[in-house]
């Protein structure tokens, strides 16, 4: 795992100075590669590659990158892990290739000699993102994993190409436009980050999840703006295309054949996860998902796993008793944080330079948290992220099959049931709820936000109605503007749950899911892995028949029969929680100061972005008892990256990093 970053200049742009600034980008990276920094300049033909590295497999000096093909034809900075890349190279071996090493970018470089990029890229088993220059035809090529796990930016400044794992590599070239997007902030605001196929800044883009991007040096001068070289993606990997195939071929089994398949297909994926020359453990929430992860950790290691989950004070958040429970069942070696307001306002300013884009999932915190205390025991951590969108586990997929029925009862009838609705939500203030006797599942159901969403649900006119709502995110709007966030493209599939779980994977995983792994872990260093992801288990969900991902009203039905197998009933069959956050009772209490403080400069800047006087109103609203905790932390956490970027540029703190020796 590792940081990469480059330059290609335009012929007639290139300069002695065009090149230098890839040691500044590079460097900016080394929270994702601490182990070490290459860089690989040709100025003849106008390209610098830069990579950071985090050594996880073959730790001596032939894994250091930027790396030469063994013909010479081709130079890769590479960020990721190929997973079957033992097999690959035996494969590669047949076939008369020889390795000097023993990791996996000098498998993948003998595998495009020898079959070419696409091929090549399609038999892999894994998350990266990379860049390879063909010496040969001065051709940069760019390339992205199936489902985003690994990032990689792409923008354009006066005639040179840049690309980097994250933002403030690109801001560290000088002549780099940092102009926001509208659109972008305004997605960002109305549900907590920034889209895969948008960049908070104007003149870059992140390549899409499963696509390449091919330049040569002498075409570079005729790409007019960022907008014209996105459009020159070309795609080897299609979710489109499996999904449809998926639903088009569904499989037919009795349900203890189907959980027979997918127990395979995951301790293959868990095992091929579990291969490091670095210490390695797991991610337990508790859940469904990271149990399921951890058990097949441990079903597959001789040592007890070592395991690390968040802990909470309060009520109706905190999962550490199950994830402890959990851990005491399986055998693991489970350490516990105890997460209080003190120590999220301590990280809070931390947030806008860790992930660079403005982003507002308020997990990312315990998130951040969680890699920052497996990384003192472990480099690489595996995680459960993916289950919720392969095997339906959020509560519009289970509820999407309870409110399509309601649809059959007449139109007056279900705008009756809205409106009760909606009156309860207006009485269920917070501090009415706190005084009630109910136990903090029931008490975290009834809050008002998620009872305003079920009315708004229950009023659709149709199911297509139906699934624009349940899409379309819930929180208020703050921006002056208020356009809606484009639509993703949905194939044809087969009814209102297919679409939703698209739409997910589609969307809301690379867009923020992947997004919150990837930077709270590299930003210490620490490597997340996500097998529920791999390309296998998901071209399997895709194929499962709907009632084997939800079932009696419940969610990732399969998935909980399997992990029947390795824990007790009372350790799945509760109600899911998420990686919820208390930020609402924090935004009263401990991160009062640090709110107003914030909103005080929003009504400063009184710029075209954020409405200060919608956030004035909402946040008063919250101070009266209801819970506007969402649309308050998404105008937060953009304002405080609005500040940070005003602050030293990233191109200074670059330097003062190269001066240190970094």
């Amino acid at each position: 795992m590792c940081g990469i970053a480059g330059i290609l200049v335009a012929p007639e742009h290139m300069d002695a100075n065009s090149l230098r600034p890839i040691g500044h980008m590079t460097s900016s990276l080394r929270h994702r590669g601490p182990d070490g920094q290459g860089l690989w300049i040709d100025r003849d033909a106008g390209i610098a590659l830069g990579h950071r590295r985090l050594a996880i497999v073959d730790l001596s000096s032939t894994g250091q990158q930027p790396m030469r093909s063994a013909s010479g034809r081709y130079i890769i900075s590479f960020n990721g892990e190929i997973y079957n890349f033992r097999d690959l190279r035996r494969q590669l071996e047949d076939a008369g290739c020889e390795f000097h090493g023993t990791g996996d970018t000098e498998v993948l470089l003998c595998a495009v000699e020898l079959w070419g990029l696409e091929a090549a890229v399609k038999r892999l088993a894994g998350m990266f993102a990379f860049a390879l220059w063909d010496l040969k035809t001065r051709t940069l090529h760019l390339a992205r994993d199936r489902v985003g796990k690994k990032p990689l930016y792409v923008a354009l400044a006066r005639g040179a190409l840049l690309f980097a794992s994250e933002l403030k590599a690109i801001r560290c070239f000088p002549s780099f436009s940092a102009e926001i997007d509208l659109e972008a902030a305004e997605a960002m605001l109305s549900q907590g980050w920034v889209p895969d196929q948008a960049c908070i800044w104007r003149n870059a883009f992140k390549l899409p999840p499963g696509s390449f991007l091919s330049v040569k040096s002498s075409d570079l001068a005729k790409v007019v703006s960022a907008g014209s070289l996105a459009q020159r993606v070309d795609h080897w990997w299609s979710l489109a295309e499996v999904a449809s195939i998926g639903r088009a071929k569904q499989i037919v089994g009795a349900d203890d054949d189907l959980t027979n398949e997918l127990d395979d297909l995951l301790r293959l994926a868990v095992r091929e996860r579990m291969i490091a020359d670095v210490p390695l453990g797991g991610f337990l929430s508790g859940g469904i998902d990271s149990s399921a992860v951890v058990a097949l950790m441990q079903a597959q290691s001789a040592s007890p796993v070592r395991t690390f989950t968040i802990a909470f004070g309060e009520g109706g958040f905190d999962e550490s008793g199950y994830a402890a429970e959990v851990a005491r069942h399986l055998g693991t070696d489970h350490t516990q944080l105890q997460l209080s307001p003190d120590a999220a306002l301590d990280v809070i300013p931390e947030l806008p330079r860790v992930w660079d884009e403005p982003f507002a999932d308020e997990s990312q915190l315990p998130t951040l948290l969680v890699a920052r205390l497996a990384r003192q025991y472990v480099t690489v951590a595996l995680s459960g992220d993916g289950g919720d969108e392969c095997f339906a586990g959020y509560g519009r997929h289970f509820m999407a099959d309870w409110l399509r029925r309601r649809q059959q009862l007449p139109f007056a009838v279900r705008r009756t049931m809205a409106t009760g609705l909606n009156l309860l939500a207006r009485a269920a203030r917070e501090d009415m709820l706190r005084r009630l006797p109910l136990g903090p599942g029931i008490r975290h159901m009834l809050r008002s936000d998620r009872l305003k969403r079920i009315s708004g649900l229950m009023g659709a006119r149709h199911e297509d109605d139906l699934y624009q709502r349940l899409v379309t995110p819930p929180t208020a709007n703050l921006t002056r503007r208020g356009h809606p966030i484009p639509a993703h493209s949905i194939p044809k599939l087969d009814g209102l749950l297919s679409r939703l779980l698209y739409d997910d994977m589609a969307g809301y995983l690379p867009g923020d899911i992947l997004v919150k792994l990837d930077r709270a872990t590299m930003a210490n260093g620490l490597e997340g892995r996500c097998p529920l992801l791999d390309h296998r288990v998901i071209e399997f969900a895709w194929r499962l028949p709907s009632n084997a991902k939800v079932r009696d009203g419940k969610g990732k039905w399969i998935l909980r029969n399997l992990l029947r197998r390795y824990v007790p009933d009372r350790l799945i069959e509760r109600p899911k929680q998420g990686f919820d956050v208390p930020v609402s009772t924090w935004l009263r209490g401990s991160l009062r100061n640090w709110a107003t403080d914030l909103m005080a400069d929003i009504r400063h800047d009184g710029d075209e972005v954020l409405d200060s006087s919608k956030v004035d109103r909402c946040w008063r609203n919250h101070m009266q008892g209801q819970d506007c905790s969402r649309e308050l932390w998404s105008a937060l956490m953009f304002q405080a990256w609005r500040n940070e970027t005003r602050k030293t540029p990233w191109a200074a703190h670059s330097r003062q990093l190269d001066m240190a020796g970094v």
